[in-house]
Formats: structure tokens, sequence, C-alpha cells
């Protein structure tokens, strides 16, 4: 009698457990719904970088432990990225494919931690960008996108790459000509 008790006991703390995790996927998948990449342009062009990465997660800036449930970015797995011209390409195992226009991109560094993965120093690479939102009314967020490189040496080639192509910031100009221009 006693052991069918316990089982049963278990069998409920695991339903439990299960269920909270469901529904906490959920929740963040809700909150994060007007998220997404790009969409893949018809002519990208030669891709001046391929790299095989683990894409490990996609996180708000500045907080690499809230994982965000971005449309094409949910789920860890093996990924292959191209960098074009254009943006950057991330085909993650078993979602849709990933476009970052270049005009998003606001650069990539390294990283040490995310959300599931703890590596060695700077074993991480950072993609920092700008989703897609599907209400305009929405303010821009900033997210970092992890990779952990599968071969060494493509981190930095990878970093390279992104920041080479990835959109200046804007300055202002003046509204006057400077007295250097005046001839």
């Amino acid at each position: 009698m006693d052991k069918w008790i316990g089982g049963i006991v278990a069998v409920g703390i695991v339903a439990v457990i299960a269920w909270l995790m469901y529904r906490s996927w959920r929740r963040r998948t809700v909150r994060d719904e007007t998220l997404s990449s790009y969409p893949l342009p018809e002519s990208i062009g030669a891709p001046t970088l391929e790299a095989e990465a683990l894409y490990v997660a996609t996180t708000p800036v500045g907080d690499p432990l809230e994982r965000l449930a971005v449309q094409g970015l949910a789920f860890r797995g093996a990924a292959h990225l191209e960098v074009v011209a254009g943006g950057v390409i991330l085909r993650v195992a078993g979602e849709s494919t990933t476009f970052i226009p270049a005009d998003r991109l606001l650069g990539a560094s390294t990283a040490s931690f995310a959300i599931d993965r703890g590596v060695e120093p700077d074993g991480l690479v950072a993609l920092t960008w700008t989703p897609r939102a599907a209400d305009d009314t929405e303010p821009a967020r900033r997210v970092d996108s992890y990779l952990r490189a599968r071969y060494p040496g493509d981190a930095a080639e990878i970093i390279r790459a992104v920041n080479d192509i990835a959109a200046a910031p804007a300055v202002p100009r003046p509204e006057h000509e400077s007295e250097a221009s005046d001839g």
C-alpha cells in the first residue's frame, strides 16, 4: 500500500512540474509572438562567410538569462550561418530560416554565458540586432542571439564579418556648413 501512495505522489509531482513547464513556455511564446526575423530576400548574393555553429538562445540585450521565443530562433540546435552583403542568414535545425538585415544588425561580440550554456571566457558569439515587431507602435527591442562556433577560429571570423556589414550608428549632421568648407 505504501508503494502505491509513494508512486502516486511521485507521478503527481512529475505531472505538476510538466504542467508548469508547459504553461511557462506557452506564456513566453504568447509574450514574444510579435517578435520575428525578417523575410529572406529573393536575391541575397554570395556569402562572404559560412560557418557551422550551435545556436544557443536569443535574449534581451543585457539580460542573458531571459530566453525569448523569437520566431525561427525559439529552440537550441545545430546551425549554419551565412554572412552576405545584405545581412546574416541563420539556418537552425528544426526552425524556419532566420534573416537579419544589415541595417538591423548592431554588431557582434563575445560572451561567456547565456541562458543554458556556460563556456570558457569569450566562448560564445553574441549577435546584437533589432527584431521585426508585428506592431509598429511597439518600441524597437534589441536582442542578443548567441552562437557557439563549431571550429576553432570561426568565432573571430564571424565577429569580423558581422561587424563589417553591421549598421553604423546614425550621426546627426550639422544644420549649417562648417567654416572649413568656405573656399
